[in-house]
C-alpha cells in the first residue's frame, strides 16, 4: 500500500492497481469546503495520469456520512464577507474545477462506498460514479430547494436520467430523502449491505473490476456514456477513443490467448 500526499481533508492511497479516496472531514459529516475541492482536483488529475491505477473506491470518513455536500457554514461566512456567491451549474471559476461531477471523460471506473448521509453534493458525487454500494443506514437526498439553492453539480440533470422522471421530480421538488432500500429499488444503488459488511462488499466489487482488462473497462465506460443519448445506428458508428486504444493493445490479444491456454490473463493496461 502506498500513501499519497497527506491531506487535511482527503485521504488518498494507492493499493496496487486500486486507488482509494476518502473524504476526511467527519466532524462536519464530510461537508465539502473549498480546500477539499482543490485537493480532490489534484487527486483526480493524478489518478487520470497514472496508468497503473485501474479503478477507484470513493468513500467518506466516520461512517455517519458519505458527504452532506457543500459546506454551508463556509458559504454563509463568504456571504457575510460580501463575497460573490451567485452560481448555477458547474464549478468553472471555483476551486477544484473541473470537479468529478464535470469530468465527463474520466475513463477509470469509480465505486462509491456510501455509509450514512449522501446529501446535496454528496449525492451528486455518488450519481457521478459508476457503481454505488451502500449500507442499510444510507440516506440519499437533494435538499437544495429547501435552502434556496439548486443541485447545480449535476443532480438536477443526472437524477432524472437515472430514475423515472416523476420519481426524480418528486425528490427534487420536495427535498425528500430516499432510503438505501428505495435507492436500490430505483437502480441508483447496485447493492445494499449491513454496515459491518460494507468494506468487504467494496473489496469484492473492486476485485471483480480489477480482474477485467483495464482498457476494456475504460472503453466500455466511455462507450456507454457517449452513446447514452444516441440512436442505436449512430451509437455503432460513433468514435470512441478508448476503444481504439483497447483494440490496438496487447491486452486485446492476451485475453483470447489466456482463454485458449486455460490460464488467467496477465493484464498490462497497454
Amino acid at each position: 500500500m502506498t500513501t499519497v500526499a497527506p491531506s487535511s481533508t482527503v485521504e488518498y492511497r494507492k493499493h496496487g492497481h486500486l486507488a482509494t479516496v476518502e473524504l476526511n472531514r467527519p466532524r462536519v459529516l464530510n461537508a465539502m469546503n473549498r480546500a477539499m475541492h482543490a485537493e480532490l482536483a489534484e487527486i483526480w488529475d493524478d489518478i487520470e495520469a497514472d496508468d497503473d491505477i485501474w479503478a477507484v473506491v470513493l468513500s467518506g470518513a466516520g461512517r455517519r456520512a458519505f458527504s452532506v455536500g457543500q459546506d454551508l457554514t463556509e458559504l454563509a461566512e463568504r456571504i457575510g464577507d460580501g463575497a460573490p456567491t451567485r452560481s448555477s451549474f458547474g464549478s468553472a471559476g471555483k476551486p477544484g474545477y473541473p470537479r468529478l461531477t464535470e469530468r465527463f471523460s474520466f475513463a477509470k471506473p469509480i465505486i462509491a462506498k456510501v455509509s450514512g448521509y449522501a446529501l446535496g453534493g454528496g449525492f451528486e458525487l455518488a450519481l457521478a460514479c459508476d457503481i454505488v454500494i451502500a449500507s442499510t443506514d444510507a440516506r440519499f437526498g437533494l435538499p437544495e430547494a429547501k435552502l434556496g439553492l439548486i443541485p447545480g453539480a449535476g443532480g438536477v440533470f443526472r437524477l432524472p436520467r437515472q430514475v423515472p422522471y416523476r420519481v426524480a421530480m418528486g425528490h427534487l421538488l420536495t427535498g425528500r430523502p430516499m432510503s438505501a432500500t428505495r435507492a436500490y429499488e430505483l437502480g441508483v444503488v447496485n447493492e445494499v449491505v449491513d454496515e459491518s459488511e460494507l468494506d468487504a462488499c467494496a473489496d469484492r466489487w473492486a476485485a471483480d473490476v480489477l480482474a477485467c482488462a483495464p482498457l476494456s473497462i475504460r472503453a466500455i465506460k466511455e462507450s456507454a456514456a457517449l452513446s447514452a443519448n444516441l440512436p442505436l445506428p449512430a451509437a455503432f458508428e460513433a468514435d470512441y477513443p478508448w476503444e481504439r486504444v483497447r483494440a490496438d493493445s496487447a491486452d486485446a490479444t492476451e485475453g483470447p490467448l489466456a482463454f485458449a491456454e486455460k490460464r488467467l490473463p496477465h493484464w498490462t493496461g497497454r
